[in-house]
């Protein structure tokens, strides 16, 4: 762990031009987020002072702002930030694989995308199944509720550690892309597949640095919101316009750091680790029953692969097609 934990680093700021292009579009998100809460909070405030609209109406449509936000966010992280994250997994999947760096990384990440993947939604596809499987093989492997039956107490420790299971889950679904985009045969569901059946050959070393990794950017998150709460309470002497305003520059501070810096740089770990961890090992056929008897989503993989396989046997045997003579 350790080894690869340094070895991460390393690779982590040889990716610098694309942590930088992360940082720029976490900034932006940052930033607006900034500013439409700080808009939305000073038309309500003002309302709400002038007497315009009552205490409910306000909240209600504070609520409202928040949902449409949250919404915009969501197209936003499916067609903006899932391209620049698959564009960094890239690069990061070449420099460990490969020890080289290249040169235009922006550039290399992209076109490596959309070699592999034409659009943002096939992407978005074959990452959701991805994931999915690895959530579902995860609460196999670890049944988390079967521990409340015999120490009753753990339950809230066990709530954090599955919250902590699900976010590993989307570090671990970047680590699988990642062998995705260095498979040379242009085929991304039977390489997804494999992918999934050697993290279910090495999920012990790889998931538990991934959690302890995890669990530790939540102390870290942690510690920076608390290191800014001052800038609120600066804010918050003001007015109490001022203090919304200042708990909303917290916000975009912390969401530009965490989107910037903190993602990138526990992705570069996770991602390393799993490459390394399974260098040098193959799918089999029994591990890959072993999860599709666990994993509906993994079932879906499997599925995929196979109608792929079937139209290239097909493909192959007959180009013109299922023994048709030319006419």
């Amino acid at each position: 762990m350790a080894l690869y934990f340094g070895r991460a680093t390393k690779v982590f700021f040889r990716t610098l031009p694309f942590v930088a292009l992360r940082m720029v579009v976490g900034a932006l998100f940052g930033l607006v987020t900034v500013v439409y809460f700080g808009v939305v909070g000073w038309l309500v405030l003002t309302l709400l002072d002038a007497g315009t609209v009552s205490g409910p109406i306000g909240g209600i449509g504070l609520l409202v702002a928040t949902l449409l936000f949250l919404a915009a966010m969501r197209f936003a992280r499916r067609y903006v930030l899932y391209m620049v994250a698959a564009g960094h997994i890239a690069v990061i999947a070449h420099v460990v694989e490969t020890g080289e760096t290249p040169p235009n990384q922006i550039a290399f990440g992209t076109n490596a995308v959309r070699d592999d993947f034409v659009e943002a939604n096939a992407l978005f596809a074959v990452d959701q199944l991805i994931k999915g499987a690895l959530e579902q093989f995860n609460g196999t492997a670890l049944p988390l509720s079967r521990w409340v039956r015999f120490v009753p107490a753990l339950e809230h420790v066990l709530t954090v550690l599955r919250r902590a299971l699900s976010l590993a889950a989307t570090y671990l679904d970047e680590a699988i892309l990642a062998y995705v985009l260095l498979n040379d045969e242009g085929d991304n569901w039977r390489a997804a597949r494999d992918g999934v059946v050697l993290y279910a050959k090495t999920w012990k070393s790889v998931l538990g640095s991934t959690l302890l990794i995890v669990l530790g950017m939540y102390a870290v998150a942690v510690a920076l919101l608390l290191s800014l709460t001052p800038l609120a309470a600066v804010f918050g002497g003001l007015s109490p316009t001022f203090e919304v305003l200042g708990w909303v520059v917290v916000a975009g501070v912390a969401v530009t750091l965490y989107l910037g810096v903190l993602r990138p740089w526990v992705k570069t770990v996770v991602i390393t680790t799993f490459l390394l961890e399974s260098r040098g090992l193959t799918p089999d056929s029994d591990t890959m029953g072993f999860i599709a008897s666990r994993s509906d989503e993994f079932g879906r993989l499997v599925a995929n692969a196979e109608a792929v396989e079937r139209d290239e046997h097909r493909s192959n045997r007959d180009p013109l097609g299922e023994g048709r003579s030319p006419s």
